[in-house]
């Protein structure tokens, strides 16, 4: 008999994340490796003197290294 085990990620879509330099909220995620990947949108500070290029402000974290906000 093969018992399946269900991996759960901590944070779903939308939760409110923080991390070493910033804050962010949780667009997308995905299971890699044995390990939970998320996307995750930064909060905007000021706008750059040079303007906002793409999606800088999307980053990938490791589910340990974020933390619920």
């Amino acid at each position: 008999m093969l018992a399946a085990l269900v991996w759960l990620t901590i944070f779903q879509q939308a939760r409110r994340v923080s991390f070493a330099g910033g804050e962010g909220i949780v667009k997308s995620f995905k299971s890699e490796n044995g390990t939970w990947t998320n996307m995750v949108k930064m909060k905007l500070g000021w706008m750059p003197a040079l303007g906002r290029i793409g999606a800088e402000t999307m980053v990938l974290f490791d589910e340990a290294d974020l933390r619920a906000a």
